[in-house]
């Protein structure tokens, strides 16, 4: 059937966001755990264009193609599909399969975080993985655990599915986020994108109404996790992406605003550095998706899930067609044979947006 023009710019966005998460990733497993100077000096500058993942890499070591995602967007695209499989009407128990049906069969496990790999081993062993890590005897789990990236790099799909309403990106966030990633500080880091993302397909969308809809999510993702989730001791999400955005908008350079945000921010795999650095770089690159995930990729440490993050957002806000077309083909040959076809993805995500804004396919 001959699309509408909504549809069509609708696709066109939920295809950006998609690939704007898979290209950041790909795109910043050449640095992931490297030094800002170290890829400064490396590259004679920024790295702006895909490189193979050297072996001192998280994804060199397990010989990751060029332009290859790794467990971030992997795990995107399998929301996505399961997503798609349920009509966008995502339970807890399809998350779980979702998530075991991922370590079971992706090729990029290898990659897999610290607190994703722990519950995975505990659910497959049919433990309870609200005990995993348990402090002594008790049923105390470290502040930690839990707390770190996980939920925030795969969750673009439940923003994609609901265009305009932050709320229910909010919800199915949170559905995400459980067993794995139950903190406040990571709910509230899921809730952030997936309103951001949401919020990001609308039309009128800009820089920043689209940080707006991420504050908005962080606030509510606390909300959300005294009921659902586990409260402890760290930083707000909001309260630090905040900061970043300051941050970003003091900056004149990128080494500057690089420097700014990992001084005061940070750039590890804990959600409450990764995440508000994500937002921080967006805003810095005014929205455009290659400069989004060319701060990612070189602000260093945790560079594929920053890179991934900030490149979601800004696809989603300027849509598939404000990336370079010469980078976008070589990111869809090094993934098109690896797991899922990410037109397909877009199509069927954006048929269930279409619904759920009582639009028609």
């Amino acid at each position: 059937m001959t699309q509408s023009i909504d549809e069509k710019r609708l696709y066109n966005h939920v295809l950006g966001g998609l690939a704007g998460a898979g290209m950041g990733d790909a795109l910043g497993a050449a640095t992931e755990q490297w030094h800002h100077t170290e890829i400064f000096a490396k590259f004679g500058g920024p790295l702006r264009s895909f490189q193979q993942p050297p072996p001192d890499t998280w994804s060199g070591a397990e010989s990751n193609k060029l332009g290859q995602v790794t467990d971030d967007a992997s795990q995107m695209f399998y929301l996505a599909n399961k997503l798609i499989e349920c009509d966008g009407s995502l339970t807890h128990d399809d998350w779980v399969v979702c998530l075991l049906q991922w370590a079971d069969e992706s090729p990029h496990v290898g990659n897999m975080g610290p607190t994703t790999r722990l519950v995975v081993q505990a659910l497959k062993d049919g433990e309870d993985p609200n005990l995993v890590g348990v402090i002594g005897t008790s049923d105390r789990q470290p502040a930690s655990h839990g707390a770190t990236n996980g939920a925030a790099m795969r969750v673009a799909p439940a923003g994609l599915i609901h265009p305009g309403d932050l709320d229910s990106a909010c919800d199915t966030a949170l559905v995400t986020c459980i067993p794995s990633h139950s903190t406040q500080i990571a709910i509230s880091s899921a809730c952030a994108i997936a309103a951001g993302v949401a919020h990001a397909l609308e039309e009128g969308a800009d820089v920043f109404s689209v940080v707006k809809a991420c504050l908005y999510g962080a606030r509510r993702g606390e909300e959300l996790a005294k009921e659902h989730g586990r409260i402890v001791p760290g930083p707000s999400i909001l309260v630090r992406s905040e900061l970043a955005v300051n941050l970003a908008l003091k900056a004149e350079s990128l080494p500057e605003a690089i420097k700014l945000i990992e001084d005061s921010i940070g750039n590890s795999v804990d959600a409450c550095q990764s995440i508000p650095a994500a937002i921080g770089l967006f805003v810095f690159a005014e929205g455009d998706p290659l400069e989004s995930i060319v701060g990612g990729t070189n602000i260093g440490n945790d560079t594929d899930t920053i890179a991934a993050i900030a490149g979601s957002l800004a696809g989603a806000l300027r849509g598939v067609d404000a990336m370079p077309k010469d980078m976008f083909e070589t990111f869809w040959q090094a993934n098109a044979d690896d797991e899922f076809d990410i037109n397909e993805l877009a199509e069927g995500l954006t048929k269930i947006a279409l619904n759920n804004q009582g639009g028609s396919s």
